[in-house]
């Protein structure tokens, strides 16, 4: 069983203002009592409403903040994929910085990791309009049918995950939609659990039918030619000495 020994806490935000210090409170309390060495990686998607003012607030109160700033737009994916780089703990979580996420049920998803590449929630009683419950439940069967998935929820963003296995993500638009299947892609497992679902505290969203649906569409597409392109390599062994043990590559002299 893999340890856990820190957890780091990414949350990609663009135009989220309001909700930034409600947002940290709540995850900073929840981190504290959990009692592991924790960090919380607030990525600004170049916002322009005043969110970098916050965060730079944040991160000088608080040393448990790293603020990523992105020189330019990249999307939830591209914010995502800039804090996992970031992330130096053995665990990373997930969440959505409108609050619709409740920070209180990280702890369960650090629960039901072991033994798993990723803990992964689906909203249980929505807090969305129809539209958005429908749009959702036609996007999740549409991409669990394409990929031969059966992720309940893959649009929740609440999820814990091991940081090894996100080292390697295809650097793509929409590939936030399919963490849990390129998980699996990797040889991991993953477990899926109910989590609350609130509504957006302030703010707009930042997604409607156009950008989950029809954009999907291409980002469905890209997976499923990964996942058929997938070589499995098994090592039956490696002789040798090659390298001494320690030695640098970076061009160093080995002594």
């Amino acid at each position: 069983m893999e340890s856990m020994e820190s957890v780091s806490v990414v949350v990609p935000a663009h135009n989220e203002r309001p909700n930034l210090a409600l947002l940290h409170r709540e995850i900073a309390s929840v981190m504290a009592a959990i009692g592991l060495p924790w960090e919380l990686i607030l990525v600004d998607d170049a916002s322009h409403d005043g969110s970098a003012e916050i965060l730079v607030e944040l991160a000088a109160a608080d040393p448990h903040v790293r603020v990523v700033t992105l020189a330019a737009q990249a999307g939830q994916s591209g914010a995502l994929l800039a804090g996992f780089a970031a992330a130096r703990g053995d665990v990373v979580v997930t969440l959505d910085a409108d609050l619709q996420n409740d920070p209180a049920d990280i702890p369960r998803l650090l629960a039901a990791l072991p033994g798993h590449g990723a803990a992964v929630g689906w909203r249980r009683n929505r807090r969305d309009t129809w539209v958005r419950r429908i749009t959702s439940r036609i996007a999740n069967s549409v991409r669990n049918a394409v990929t031969r998935e059966t992720v309940t929820d893959t649009g929740c963003g609440l999820k814990a995950m091991r940081r090894h296995l996100l080292r390697h993500l295809p650097h793509s638009r929409g590939v936030h939609r399919f963490l849990p299947t390129l998980i699996k892609m990797e040889g991991a497992t993953v477990v899926e659990l109910p989590v609350g679902h609130r509504q957006r505290h302030a703010g707009t969203s930042k997604y409607g039918v156009g950008n989950r649906l029809l954009v999907g569409l291409g980002d469905l597409l890209m997976i499923r030619w990964l996942q058929k392109r997938r070589v499995h390599v098994e090592v039956a062994r490696v002789t040798g000495q090659g390298l001494p043990a320690g030695a640098r590559r970076s061009g160093e002299q080995i002594p």
